[in-house]
């Protein structure tokens, strides 16, 4: 299951491939950004679990991250889970 990062709504991605101006059916946000990737991760250096991407300004918007893969779920995440994460790095930054 695929969810978008920001409606929290599932959306029907084929093979989990996403192109660079593909957008949500339902909220029109980019899908190849930052934080639908698998390898998005607030706390890792450059935000990122892949070493060898460049950095990347603005998170939401859509990018050429040639890294890119559409984060999958078993289920849909409950209230704002997806962005939990990033909120703990903001408030109290890298640990």
């Amino acid at each position: 299951m695929y969810i978008c990062y920001a409606c929290k709504e599932e959306i029907e991605v084929y093979d989990g491939r996403v192109g660079r101006q593909d957008t949500c059916p339902k909220c029109l946000s980019f899908l190849h950004n930052c934080h639908n990737c698998r390898f998005w991760d607030p706390a890792a250096h450059n935000e990122c679990l892949e070493t060898t991407t460049a950095f990347i300004r603005d998170r939401e918007a859509a990018n050429f991250c040639s890294s890119f893969q559409m984060k999958q779920y078993d289920s849909k995440p409950e209230g704002n889970d997806l962005d939990a994460k990033a909120k703990l790095s903001s408030l109290f930054g890298d640990l």
